[in-house]
């Protein structure tokens, strides 16, 4: 956490709430993927967003730099807020397809990129959902290592491990490069 921004948290924690608009602005786009790319849905990423946010605000003072990093605490109240909104949304939706992929229906028509994302995407939902969610966090939300590793409770030597893992097997099994995989992966992400 950069010195700018522990500043603004400090001014929004002594009541100058006006000072987290820079925190949004900093961290709208990444927590708005981050919903998105776990419930498919424009508008309830939308919705899911702005209630992050708002609670965010609503909580900052009980944000505690000692324990982690400001993005890592926005994560986990993304992260609690998409488990509420699927419990109760019970009945219409499945809680984990959460950290599914997305159907292929908005992806470019390049026909190669089609392909390769159709077979990762096969490939990654058959994964144990831990190596789907890290493979998902760092690779479509952008997320360090650090920021996994205190999102899922383990270590970050773990998270990196576990990562490195599962794109080698992806690679062994389906025979599509580790940067192919990437690269359609990151595309997809930039065509949102």
């Amino acid at each position: 956490m950069n010195s700018n921004e522990q500043e603004t948290i400090r001014l929004c924690q002594s009541g100058q709430t006006e000072h987290f608009t820079a925190l949004y602005e900093i961290y709208v786009e990444k927590i708005y993927k981050f919903l998105y790319f776990r419930t498919f849905h424009k508008a309830t990423a939308e919705d899911l967003t702005s209630e992050v946010f708002y609670k965010a605000l609503d909580k900052i003072n009980s944000f505690d730099s000692k324990k982690g990093q400001f993005s890592t605490w926005l994560y986990q109240i993304a992260k609690n807020s998409l488990t509420d909104h699927f419990r109760k949304n019970r009945e219409h939706l499945d809680i984990e397809a959460a950290w599914d992929i997305s159907s292929t229906e908005s992806i470019s028509n390049d026909t190669e990129n089609r392909i390769a994302l159709e077979t990762v995407q096969k490939y990654l939902s058959g994964l144990d959902p831990r190596q789907r969610q890290i493979v998902i966090m760092r690779v479509w939300d952008g997320l360090s290592y650090k920021e996994i590793s205190e999102l899922l409770k383990i270590s970050e030597a773990n998270a990196k491990m576990i990562f490195s893992r599962t794109l080698n097997k992806l690679q062994a099994d389906i025979g599509i490069s580790i940067i192919t995989i990437i690269l359609v992966l990151i595309n997809y992400n930039q065509q949102l």
